[in-house]
């Protein structure tokens, strides 16, 4: 994959953050960390405080169990959509021409419902990979193969 020099570079999960920029030519990236931000996200069963409430039916001896609120997975779709949101500032204040994020699939998604309109306009590609654990040479090598 072919990366301008000074492009951006958002490699981002539900909990981790890594925001590149891109200060080789474009078939030899060379990434430089601009920001980085992580948060604690602690599993679901250390954020809930009780187990899932039960529902009685009005005629009969029915029940039924409402669904459980997923606490964790609440935290990640908060973390994309703040991604978003700095995204945006980003490219509001004219920091970035290039963009390009690597995400697993499902934070992805969440990213794509809060984008904004200048930050779609500067999105050159999207990568569907979890790739915030890995070290920074091979994350430019991953991204030269895609």
């Amino acid at each position: 994959m072919h990366i301008a020099n000074g492009s951006f570079i958002m490699v981002v999960d539900g909990r981790k953050r890594l925001l590149f920029r891109n200060e080789g030519d474009g078939f030899s990236p060379d990434l430089q960390l601009i920001e980085e931000d992580e948060q604690s996200n602690p599993a679901n069963r250390d954020q809930r405080s009780d187990a899932p409430g039960r529902a009685f039916s009005s005629v009969g001896a029915g029940r039924s169990a409402y669904e459980e609120t997923d606490f964790h997975q609440l935290e990640e779709d908060r973390f994309a959509s703040e991604t978003a949101r700095q995204l945006k500032e980003r490219a509001l204040k004219g920091d970035f021409d290039s963009l390009l994020v690597v995400a697993p699939p499902a934070t992805l998604g969440e990213l794509r419902k809060h984008y904004h309109v200048e930050v779609v306009r500067r999105l050159t590609a999207e990568i569907p990979k979890n790739l915030t654990g890995h070290p920074v040479g091979e994350i430019e090598k991953i991204l030269i193969q895609a």
